[in-house]
């Protein structure tokens, strides 16, 4: 991982002091391995829920803009706060309205294996 040690310290610095390296590690493999079911439309609404469950707490954590004082660290951060929005409002629909037509979940019905 190319910023293992940024990240380590980050999430000391937001308060995880307790085993940080395990959930750095478990918190990779859930992103990419739930991204991948995502690109290839395999268990979307699981895929989803690993997400949110990310999402979430990440968000409200590491952009809690209400807590600054008014200025331009507070824009940007507000900013970023509602674009995780946008984000976890996709992973929703998506969660609602299942992996579509050309998902290896389809395909994999179809040939009823």
């Amino acid at each position: 991982m190319i910023f293992y040690q940024l990240n380590l310290d980050k999430m000391v610095a937001y308060g995880l002091t307790w085993n940080p390296e395990v959930f750095l590690v478990v918190a990779t493999f859930f992103l990419v391995l739930s991204g991948v079911m995502l690109l290839i439309g395999y268990r979307v609404r699981l895929a989803g829920l690993i997400l949110l469950m990310y999402w979430l707490p990440l968000t409200t954590i590491v952009h809690d803009w209400w807590n600054l004082d008014p200025g331009e660290g507070r824009r940007i951060q507000s900013a970023l706060f509602v674009k995780n929005l946008a984000i976890m409002g996709g992973l929703l629909l998506l969660m609602a309205n299942g992996s579509g037509k050309y998902s290896v979940r389809r395909l994999l019905d179809r040939r009823k294996i």
